[in-house]
């Protein structure tokens, strides 16, 4: 993320004993986010922020960063990095929209991910799953590329109409909903990702990393 943070505004927490799930929740939306997975982390995570200065606190180990209400231009200036530390199995929310996320999860156990508001400018890196792992957006995509480890299944299911969707190297130019595209293999995988989107979508891809 080509972004200046002000390091000094930093939020951290320790991380509790027991290693229980965490989850990671953006309350009132986000803009130019990066969120990446961080083995040398003793802490549970890091926040550094630049712009807007939300609200971090932590219920045990869920994490919730809330922005204070403020109009477009508080959003182009907004900038937040946060490093999970991967110990932790970890789900992701975020409410009332993301635009400008870059997610490299590789390091991290993923339960699920969701962005309830919509997405605009994605790219998520994700991890090996265990079991059945569901991305889910609601509220419409523009453009979102999804990344996968080599070999692993999956699914996109789509509420709404779509242009441009592809996964693999099955593609759609405009379709009408519902659409499901699947690989393969999905059937039978135990461990596999499914995209869920409830409304319309445009540029999507999902893919494997080589």
């Amino acid at each position: 993320m080509n972004a200046v943070i002000d390091h000094n505004r930093l939020s951290s927490a320790p991380q509790p004993g027991p290693v229980v799930p965490g989850r990671l929740e953006f309350v009132r939306g986000a803009s130019n986010v990066n969120i990446a997975g961080d083995p040398l982390l003793t802490d549970l995570y890091t926040a550094q922020f630049g712009g807007p200065t939300p609200v971090v606190s932590r219920v045990g180990t869920d994490v919730l960063i809330e922005y204070p209400r403020f109009r477009l231009f508080g959003w182009t200036r907004a900038r937040a990095r946060i490093a999970l530390n991967p110990v932790v199995p970890w789900r992701i929310e975020i409410r009332r929209g993301v635009s400008d996320l870059a997610a490299d999860l590789r390091q991290l156990d993923l339960l699920g991910f969701e962005v309830v508001g919509g997405i605009s400018q994605a790219e998520l890196w994700l991890p090996q799953p265990h079991g059945t792992v569901l991305i889910r957006v609601s509220g419409g995509v523009s453009h979102l590329r999804i990344h996968r480890p080599a070999s692993v299944a999956a699914r996109i299911q789509i509420r709404g109409g779509a242009s441009k969707l592809g996964l693999d190297r099955q593609y759609l130019g405009a379709i009408g909903g519902p659409i499901e595209l699947e690989s393969p293999d999905y059937a039978t995988a135990a461990d596999r990702y499914e995209l869920d989107i409830r409304g319309g979508a445009s540029r999507v891809a999902v893919d494997q990393e080589d």
